[in-house]
């Protein structure tokens, strides 16, 4: 595809936590935001994590969230196409989004490619080696049989039960996400070099790890980290020609820009 104007990637805005105050001062910033990026977007990528829970019932959608929602309508309507990746806290989607915002919804890792640059963009969870506990989780949560269970409990309880967990894995993460642990120890970092042994991509575009990251793998590719809406108000934008990861407003402390290079 030739890109004509710029392509916004940004993820993890985790709305919902840590309380609905905070989550609608955070909300509001994103759509202003989105409100200056679709003066020359192209196309927008929202890779994962929109919500801290997001489950779709067969006739009910979690309560709030429609200042967002609503921005999302307005940018397809106008005719720019807006691309949502699953996270590991919204990964119950359905077709609400396909329906009701004309939004496609991807579930896994997908190659895209933009004036001759082939990008790989997804989430993030699950790849590389590690994390073998959450591996497994994730298997349940996807099972469709678990997911029709959780759809038999009344929304009061099952929003409920979700909203304990998701606290629970915040308390349990802690400030690990701050730190940067090596190319060694980054699992999105070898994965990456994992795919490149296959095949070649110009950029390697992810979430989850909330913590920006712009990461020369070789002499010709790149993975990026697009950070978080909590903390850095991060994001990647790539204008036809290089890709770069900037951040919105200077309200918050200078964030972590990590360049490592690898042999």
């Amino acid at each position: 595809m030739q890109s004509s104007g710029k392509i916004y990637f940004l993820s993890d805005f985790h709305l919902g936590a840590p309380n609905a105050a905070a989550s609608l001062e955070r909300e509001k910033r994103i759509i202003r935001f989105l409100d200056e990026a679709r003066q020359d977007a192209e196309q927008i990528f929202i890779v994962g994590d929109l919500f801290d829970f997001w489950y779709e019932y067969k006739k009910v959608v979690p309560k709030g969230f429609v200042r967002i929602l609503g921005k999302l309508a307005e940018i397809t309507d106008s005719g720019i196409p807006v691309h949502f990746f699953v996270g590991n806290h919204d990964m119950w989607m359905t077709d609400y989004f396909q329906k009701e915002l004309n939004i496609p919804v991807y579930f896994e890792p997908v190659p895209f490619e933009f004036n001759g640059k082939k990008f790989l963009v997804g989430h993030g969870d699950g790849l590389g080696p590690g994390d073998h506990g959450y591996k497994f989780i994730k298997k349940i949560f996807r099972n469709k049989v678990c997911q029709w269970l959780f759809g038999i409990l009344p929304p009061f309880m099952g929003m409920g039960l979700a909203d304990y967990f998701s606290r629970k894995s915040r308390a349990q993460t802690g400030t690990k996400d701050e730190v940067f642990m090596g190319e060694d120890g980054e699992w999105l970092v070898i994965y990456c070099k994992e795919v490149l042994k296959q095949q070649h991509y110009d950029y390697f575009i992810f979430g989850h790890r909330h913590l920006p990251l712009d990461i020369n793998l070789n002499n010709k590719s790149r993975y990026i980290n697009l950070g978080d809406w909590i903390k850095y108000d991060s994001y990647a934008v790539f204008d036809g020609n290089e890709l770069q990861l900037k951040y919105y407003g200077n309200k918050r402390q200078q964030p972590v820009n990590l360049t490592v290079s690898s042999t």
